[in-house]
């Protein structure tokens, strides 16, 4: 098994290269998380999309009343659209059967660079075992994208993305695992915080950010393990729930 690890996206030189990867999107906060959320209360599809400028362009060729345009800048929500980042926002009453057009800062640019992978999977804390198992039955190429802030090193992804590396090489073999340093220190970073995720978050710059406009419910919901048993998968440009 073959594991890498990036801190953020910019570090995909090319696309391409990912064909026969499968690549795990990490966005705590808080894209991983909202997708997620999203899925578990009935939205019929998620579009990443890399800029507003690409959501508005999408809307255009959807039929009103059929979907809804999603995301932040900043942490807030874009001026005009329907829902912004916050789980909370995405209720079953609001998204059921709904396509969700979403362009976040940093989870949905990442995501959309993944889309020549062989799988691409959207994780947080809340569906982590969901994709473990799926990437332990499925691939032993393996790349954990992290997706950052603003394109530079955020701790919660890559302290996600240490728990994910550390649970895939859990009990197996030294010598059947090919780690990249990055996933060495992300696992030894997971390590250090694994008693309390939530106080991590708390602690964390983008983590602070949020508390400070609001959104410090939404660092609870991010930090619960396996909280949302759900597998958000980005194929052909669309995330859907895996079934």
């Amino acid at each position: 098994m073959n594991i890498d690890l990036f801190f953020i996206p910019l570090q995909i030189q090319d696309e391409l290269s990912l064909q026969n990867k499968t690549v795990i999107v990490v966005d705590v906060l808080r894209a991983s998380t909202t997708i997620a959320t999203a899925l578990k209360n009935g939205a019929r599809a998620i579009i990443p999309v890399a800029s507003i400028e690409n959501a508005v362009k999408y809307a255009s060729t959807l039929e009103p009343g059929s979907f809804l345009l999603c995301g932040e800048r900043g942490g807030k929500i874009i001026d005009g659209f329907d829902l912004g980042n916050s789980p909370f926002e995405y209720t079953e009453e609001k998204v059921m059967g709904k396509t969700l057009i979403y362009a976040s800062t940093n989870g949905s640019v990442a995501i959309t660079k993944t889309k020549y992978a062989k799988h691409s999977l959207v994780a947080g804390f809340i569906n982590i075992s969901e994709v473990v198992k799926f990437v332990s039955e499925n691939s032993d190429d393996i790349l954990i994208l992290c997706s950052g802030k603003l394109n530079r090193f955020c701790i919660e992804d890559t302290v996600c993305g240490g728990m994910i590396a550390f649970l895939l090489t859990k009990g197996k073999s030294r010598k059947r695992l090919n780690l990249s340093d990055s996933t060495v220190s992300a696992i030894k970073l997971y390590k250090f915080y694994s008693k309390n995720l939530l106080k991590m978050l708390r602690e964390s710059e983008h983590g602070r950010f949020l508390i400070e406009l609001g959104f410090e419910e939404d660092l609870k919901v991010a930090s619960s393990i396996d909280s949302i048993p759900i597998l958000p998968i980005f194929s052909d440009g669309v995330i859907k729930a895996l079934k």
